[in-house]
């Protein structure tokens, strides 16, 4: 047993960057609305560290305007080579100004002017519609920098739950719960399969 489940996911992560041939980083979000209707959907997390796993969207899109509403989240990551998926459990928060800015300014200028032409999750009545407001940004900032849209910014899943489920032979599955209690300290317990 440990005590620490992000060093764990860290030595997970580390294997998956190794064996996966897509996108290691990729997880399932799971959210739902003030109903309590479910949707998820596949995002990249773009950081993790105790404080919880971190992802960027658009906030009007359907996952922020559900995460601002009801704030609780699932997130699965699923790694099909190693035969291995956590699952975590906790509230989403808002990354900070500064922290959103940096990613930002860390993408592809083509993903900074999409994120501008996008209006994410939005019907949209055809495809060039999209590359024609793709094309009007990208003469708006031509040969400047392209600043953070006002509607895009980040959020941090931070664990209340995670569970490490490895595959065994005739489903007879190992899994490990870490729950963090109020004071920040994470115990470990094993699930029936």
């Amino acid at each position: 047993m440990a005590d620490d489940p992000h060093a764990l996911f860290e030595i997970w992560l580390a294997e998956a960057r190794e064996s996966e041939p897509n996108d290691p980083e990729a997880m399932a979000l799971a959210t739902a609305d003030t109903a309590g209707r479910p949707s998820v959907r596949m995002v990249l997390m773009k950081g993790h560290d105790p404080g919880g796993f971190v992802f960027y969207t658009n906030l009007d899109s359907r996952k922020g305007v559900e995460l601002a509403a009801n704030p609780d989240a699932a997130l699965l990551f699923h790694w099909k080579s190693l035969r291995r998926q956590v699952r975590i459990e906790g509230r989403a928060e808002a990354v900070s100004e500064a922290e959103a800015d940096a990613y930002f300014a860390s993408r592809s200028r083509d993903s900074q002017l999409g994120a501008w032409a996008s209006d994410q999750s939005r019907p949209l009545d055809a495809r060039t519609t999209f590359e024609a407001r793709y094309e009007e940004v990208r003469a708006r900032f031509d040969g400047g920098e392209v600043p953070r849209p006002p509607r895009w910014s980040g959020w941090r899943v931070v664990p209340e739950r995670i569970e490490f489920w490895s595959d065994r032979p005739h489903r007879l599955h190992e899994r490990r719960l870490f729950t963090r209690a109020p004071d920040g300290t994470w115990s470990e317990g094993l699930l029936y399969p």
